[in-house]
């Protein structure tokens, strides 16, 4: 008798609604066969990118901005600087804002912190140099602290003063929490350290729902764009419930030894995986079987 094989894809997985909101505006305006260019990969998943790419959507780097004139440009999911939107006003650029509103609401409390009187240093958890960051920091006129391991705090800010800490949206939750403590641990006022825990709980809730996934299952196929800070983390929580966890960029990436011995297998990826893709490496598993 043959063994039949489980293969679930995780319902609960795909695009996040900052991210589903983008993608949807960039087809609606391809649809009008609008010309369109996207400030930077409109998802960090290249499946993704190249699917949009072929429909018309043409990505652009921050230096061709510059040199663009009387075009229409959609701003993705991870928000942008104050200085986006001025080269936008003197090129003749309409901007089509696709920033998540998550994070709309945290780039508009930092500002409002860095304008206070006797503001406190900012400081924000996260990754220096993501797009999300960077238009974090664009709020403060480029001030702001950027730290992604609670033991490099010391070495950047300066204890006798009040801080303000913020986190990127998609960090893990027990990463602010450690900065947070650490921060209040060597400050000389650990009363003047304000920490505002600004991380998507759709993400961090989805963590959680993931580990109880992985768990279920013998294998699990995590699919994910390699530059998705996202990925990296929900990948790394699978594996923690999962040691046959195995990170994928696409059906393609599916090795038959993976497979190996299960009855159960899950594929699930991270908020900047579409569910397309994963269907994909759904037949392929089906195909290897």
């Amino acid at each position: 008798m043959i063994k039949e094989i489980n293969i679930e894809v995780d319902p609960d997985s795909g695009f996040c609604f900052g991210v589903t909101s983008a993608i949807r505006k960039a087809e609606s305006l391809l649809s009008g066969n609008r010309p369109l260019f996207c400030l930077g990969d409109i998802v960090h998943n290249s499946s993704e990118v190249e699917r949009l790419q072929a429909a018309g959507l043409t990505t652009i780097s921050h230096e061709q901005l510059a040199a663009l004139r009387d075009a229409t440009v959609l701003l993705r999911a991870h928000g942008e600087p104050p200085s986006t939107y001025a080269t936008a006003r003197r090129n003749n650029i309409e901007i089509i804002d696709a920033t998540c509103p998550v994070v709309l609401r945290l780039q508009r409390s930092i500002k409002d912190t860095y304008r206070r009187e006797n503001a406190p240093q900012i400081v924000i958890y996260g990754k220096a140099g993501h797009a999300e960051v960077n238009g974090l920091v664009g709020q403060t006129d480029g001030t702001a602290i950027v730290v992604d391991d609670a033991s490099d705090l010391s070495a950047l800010v300066d204890p006798g003063r009040p801080v303000a800490l913020y986190s990127q949206t998609t960090m893990p939750l027990e990463g602010f929490h450690a900065m947070c403590g650490r921060l209040r641990d060597f400050s000389h006022d650990p009363e003047s350290v304000e920490c505002h825990d600004t991380i998507c709980r759709q993400m961090s809730n989805r963590g959680e729902a993931l580990q109880r996934f992985a768990a279920a299952h013998d294998v699990v196929l995590f699919v994910s764009g390699r530059k998705s800070s996202n990925g990296k983390v929900l990948f790394n929580k699978c594996r923690a419930t999962n040691s046959r966890t195995y990170l994928i960029a696409d059906a393609s990436e599916v090795e038959p030894a993976y497979l190996s011995g299960a009855s159960s297998i899950g594929v699930c990826g991270a908020t900047s995986t579409p569910r397309w893709l994963m269907e994909e490496v759904k037949q392929r598993c089906k195909e290897l079987i």
